[in-house]
């Protein structure tokens, strides 16, 4: 009806083609409707699985360890692999209440993690060695 109707009067148009200026084909972006699931796919949520006693695993009591307490009022720790420096500094401040200065890390060879924790002038690490039972 509104076609004969259009037709009577005139208006009918004719549509023009869309002239396409690339040879590769796009398809268009079509619409995505916001995900609303009916229930979460993972049950539980993920833990932290490093934890400050999962960052420092153990002090080191060797010579040069003991040396470096003494001079350098630095304490070294063997630490977890995937730590980073910024994680080992809060682990120490969170576990001994020490505030370092900063830290150093490196791998050794045998594949372990040693972080060289630097503290900082308020702090002996000489106390805080006997504090821990380093010494």
């Amino acid at each position: 009806m509104k076609v004969a109707k259009a037709v009577k009067s005139g208006q009918v148009k004719k549509k023009t083609k869309k002239i396409r200026t690339s040879v590769t084909f796009h398809r268009p972006k079509t619409l995505k409707k916001p995900r609303d699931p009916k229930y979460p796919r993972v049950s539980a949520p993920g833990r932290n699985k490093l934890d400050q006693y999962q960052i420092l695993k153990y002090p080191l009591t060797t010579e040069s360890a003991m040396k470096k307490i003494e001079d350098n009022n630095t304490l070294v720790f063997i630490v977890d692999l995937k730590a980073d420096k910024k994680k080992i500094k809060a682990a120490v401040k969170k576990m001994y209440d020490i505030q370092a200065k900063k830290v150093n890390t490196l791998i050794r060879p045998d594949g372990k993690k040693k972080a060289y924790v630097k503290l900082t002038p308020d702090y002996d690490a000489l106390d805080v060695a006997n504090k821990i039972g380093i010494i």
